[in-house]
């Protein structure tokens, strides 16, 4: 049996269901030949009696034919108009950016962002706080530093660096719903209860500092008071170096 023949066009198949036609042979017969040269799933038998059909009443065209439609409003044009509304406000709405296009619907609207233009929605990411050149280029400055330090004087400089910083300490904090999840089955008959409990509106500043073994000093701030660095001064140099003379 000779090799099938794969993937033919539609075209040439129909020319093959007309040559077989004009030379008088069956639909059915037809179907067998096309099945014993392009394959079992090239067309079904219903497909080849109307195409028979079509050719027996005239038809000599194997092409398809011109189908009349609304022509597409999305042209190259219209992209590039809402590519430009886009990077003018990315933190648009579609209903805010159908008022700029009243001619098209929302969800062409929106299929022309995603799909044709590529556009995806991103949610900010939270970070501490935003920094700027200089911020950036003073924190390299100060790691070099601290790295051409540790070249020289090797592990003896980590027992001698000194980090502080604050927090606000909460008089009561109260265990989330998170913390208190506890595993069992879905078929356990009791289920984990908790009272819906309100964080503690009181609280105070805590000052810490620590070196690389651990936490050195806390420190307290006196309410009515405020940290600046007349205060962290004060703390430094005080409570500090009094709580490295005691350890």
């Amino acid at each position: 049996m000779s090799a099938l023949i794969e993937n033919p066009a539609s075209c040439e198949v129909r020319s093959v269901i007309r040559f077989l036609t004009a030379k008088n042979c069956k639909p059915i017969e037809i179907y067998r030949q096309l099945r014993e040269v392009y394959g079992d799933n090239i067309i079904t038998e219903g497909g080849v009696r109307q195409w028979v059909i079509r050719f027996q009443n005239g038809r000599t065209n194997v092409h398809d034919e011109d189908r009349s439609g609304r022509p597409s409003i999305v042209t190259a044009e219209l992209l590039e108009k809402v590519d430009a509304k886009v990077r003018e406000n990315r933190n648009f709405t579609i209903t805010e950016l159908s008022l700029s296009f009243p001619q098209i619907s929302r969800s062409l609207l929106h299929e022309i962002i995603s799909e044709k233009l590529g556009y995806h929605k991103f949610c900010a990411r939270w970070i501490p706080k935003i920094l700027t050149e200089d911020h950036k280029n003073q924190r390299m400055a100060a790691a070099l530093n601290f790295l051409d330090a540790y070249h020289k004087d090797g592990d003896s400089l980590l027992d001698r660096i000194v980090t502080g910083d604050e927090t606000w300490v909460k008089h009561v904090n109260c265990e989330t719903k998170l913390q208190s999840m506890q595993w069992g089955h879905t078929s356990s008959p009791q289920k984990p209860k908790k009272c819906m409990q309100t964080m503690s509106a009181r609280k105070m500043m805590a000052t810490v500092f620590w070196d690389r073994k651990g936490v050195i000093l806390v420190d307290f701030l006196e309410r009515g008071t405020t940290i600046n660095s007349q205060r962290f001064i004060i703390v430094f140099e005080w409570n500090m170096w009094q709580g490295l003379d005691n350890s």
